[in-house]
């Protein structure tokens, strides 16, 4: 995958089937985007093409409010990695400021989509809004690609559940710690990617030992506090543990920077400060819980170590 943070000197892109939007998540919606997209590249012998924003619209437009209230389900690192598992030729990242958030749908259509990509085809998910003030839809995309000769397709809605997929409806069920249910709306299990930093002093005076997590970007959504079974991917290697998150300030007031992760290998862990993990969370164990003292606090931990050892996950 090719990856691009501008419009300039991108060289040639053979015949692109194109799609934009914001991604987050990368769920099953995007997922049926995308592979309908290289279906239709494979068909004319062509590239697949996403064009997505970074940072978020909504920090650019409301930067009062999304510091506090914008919660992303990937980091764009996060994105990039899901992007690529899905075969995709050329991802666009292109800077979202104010100017940009300016651009009218017919110039978004007439400069980038045909001027700077020459689309052959571009497909959209279903109520997908684009240009300024979202005011272009996918009638207006299809009046204006019969004028410059290239296709329009619109991706009907994905159900699970007798629910709409979509990444507001995932968010929820992270935030509420429904970690399998999201893990269906994603097709994907939910992730967090993060270098690994000392753990819990008190965790490794009761041989214990664990790793701190610390997440990359402000707007991350983290799961709700509890404990996980999770596995992890360390230098290609996988690790089955459990994850502890701990915070206690309600998730609307939360800052990313409270929030405690730790995370308990199965394996020998010496060595691995310092490196990148990759988490993968796969089932929540438990609500976070206080303790009196430390023996009750060992207690419970050997006990969800029973209870994560017999996951088949």
């Amino acid at each position: 995958m090719k990856i691009y943070y501008n419009l300039e000197n991108i060289g040639q892109i053979r015949n692109p089937v194109i799609t934009t939007g914001s991604f987050d998540g990368v769920h099953i919606g995007h997922k049926t985007i995308l592979n309908r997209l290289r279906e239709c590249a494979s068909a004319i012998d062509g590239e697949s093409v996403l064009i997505t924003f970074h940072p978020h619209p909504r920090k650019v437009l409301f930067p009062d409010t999304a510091g506090r209230t914008l919660l992303l389900i990937n980091s764009q690192r996060e994105k990039i990695e899901l992007l690529r598992k899905t075969g995709l030729d050329n991802l666009f990242i292109l800077n979202f400021t104010r100017e940009f958030s300016e651009i009218s749908s017919i110039d978004f259509i007439r400069n980038i989509l045909v001027g700077k990509l020459n689309a052959k085809k571009v497909i959209i998910g279903f109520n997908h809004h684009f240009g300024h003030n979202r005011e272009g839809n996918f009638d207006y995309l299809y009046e204006l690609g019969q004028y410059y000769n290239f296709g329009v397709e619109e991706i009907p809605e994905q159900d699970i559940h007798n629910e709409t997929v979509s990444s507001t409806l995932i968010r929820k069920a992270l935030l509420e710690g429904r970690i399998q249910r999201a893990n269906a709306y994603l097709d994907h299990h939910y992730i967090i990617i993060s270098e690994l930093f000392e753990g819990s002093a008190t965790c490794r005076s009761m041989n214990f030992p664990t790793l701190r997590i610390k997440i990359e970007e402000e707007n991350k959504l983290v799961p709700n506090d509890g404990v996980y079974a999770v596995n992890v991917l360390i230098d290609g290697e996988f690790y089955k543990g459990i994850l502890n998150i701990k915070n206690s300030l309600p998730v609307e007031v939360r800052r990313i920077d409270e929030i405690m992760i730790d995370l308990h290998l199965f394996d020998e862990i010496q060595g691995l400060k310092g490196k990148t993990a990759t988490v993968f969370f796969a089932k929540r164990i438990r609500d976070e819980l206080q303790f009196s003292d430390s023996g009750q606090m060992r207690r419970q931990l050997d006990a969800d170590l029973i209870e994560v050892e017999e996951l088949i996950y």
